[in-house]
């Protein structure tokens, strides 16, 4: 009858949901229900008795008023709610039980997820989106879901091509949650090759620990001693610019460098400027002009540098949002309207990485 479930499916609902069951899903281009149970996946094909769309419907209904009491199925008016991770539930589970994909982005964004749960959401519905989502909890990235989640995520980067803000968002949840080793990190940096967006998020969650590190500059060795007197008399800018002259620090400066080659959208401009300026700031209250004056007067030679870092410290998107306040451009385009305000700043990580002589 129009408006009920078939006698067939009303029962073998009713003892599925009568297990243990842990997560729902519903395949609509096939009409069948998988279920999530202890011993593994329970399938069960569907007999519309009307419209399949209606009749998808009334299953919904049936496991939403099954697991959360609620007869007219998923309360899609919280919709709004969980995409800012503010639906608290005291069991999230019994979402996961709704075959609402709705429900289960509400069990993504919950900041109670719990490694369990996320096991069986990742069931529900497996996307790049969700790993991300749920990586970024530390019940999970510490958790045995962890390392399942960034394998996806490595193993599905290459897929989003030029989705710069993508690949950005990604590496930078894979980084901050700790799931991924060192190998693991390598591969991700050897493809900033093929697309350098991949190196915004090294600077961004890693500036002191990039992977294929550079040499010291060449003369290091030269400068050390006197920075570090410098820098033990309190001149903050002579640590800067020790830190600067490192491994790490020519390594932040050539990826910087190298990103500014071909940067490809205005987020890849602006998170760069942003991680180079935190990379490279002054501690709080410091007076720089101060602490650069006395630096270039007891070392002249490395004036240059110290005005370097200064311009480094400096740098954020706010360099380039007088172009991007009025344009919409990416691309070739945007680079030429954009490379007279960056051609200073380049200059300056140039100065940084060429050894005196």
């Amino acid at each position: 009858m129009d408006g009920e479930l078939s006698a067939e499916d009303s029962l073998r609902l009713n003892v599925l949901m009568a297990q243990d069951i842990k997560a729902v899903r519903i395949d609509e281009g096939g009409l069948t229900l998988h279920a999530l149970t202890p011993q593994g996946q329970a399938s069960m094909p569907l007999h519309p008795s009307c419209r399949e769309d209606r009749y998808l419907r009334l299953v919904r209904e049936f496991l939403s008023g099954h697991a959360l009491g609620s007869p007219g199925g998923y309360p899609v008016h919280l919709t709004r709610w969980t995409r800012h991770g503010q639906l608290a539930s005291p069991d999230l589970g019994k979402l996961l039980l709704t075959g609402e994909p709705e429900a289960v982005t509400a069990v993504v964004y919950a900041p109670g997820l719990t490694d369990e749960i996320a096991e069986y959401a990742w069931w529900a519905m497996p996307s790049i989106e969700n790993a991300r989502l749920m990586l970024r909890r530390e019940a999970v990235a510490h958790g045995r879901m962890g390392k399942v989640l960034a394998d996806f995520l490595i193993e599905h980067l290459p897929f989003l091509q030029d989705e710069h803000l993508a690949i950005i968002d990604t590496v930078a949840v894979l980084l901050a949650s700790g799931a991924v080793d060192a190998a693991g990190r390598e591969t991700i940096w050897k493809w900033g090759k093929r697309a350098n967006s991949h190196y915004v998020a090294f600077l961004e969650i890693a500036p002191r620990a990039l992977p294929s590190p550079h040499p010291a500059r060449a003369d290091l060795d030269r400068w050390q001693g006197p920075l570090m007197q410098r820098m033990a008399d309190g001149n903050a800018c002579a640590g800067l610019l020790l830190d600067a002259l490192s491994s790490q620090g020519q390594t932040f400066l050539a990826t910087f460098a190298e990103i500014f080659e071909r940067p490809e959208t205005q987020e890849v401009v602006g998170r760069t400027l942003n991680a180079a300026g935190r990379r490279f700031a002054a501690p709080a209250g410091t007076d720089m002009d101060q602490a650069t004056q006395a630096l270039a007067a007891a070392l002249p030679e490395l004036a240059a540098e110290a005005a370097a870092i200064v311009a480094l410290g400096q740098a954020s998107e706010a360099i380039t949002a007088p172009v991007f306040a009025r344009s919409t451009a990416i691309g070739s385009l945007m680079r030429r309207k954009i490379e007279p305000l960056l051609a200073p700043l380049l200059q300056h990580a140039r100065v940084l990485l060429t050894a005196k002589n």
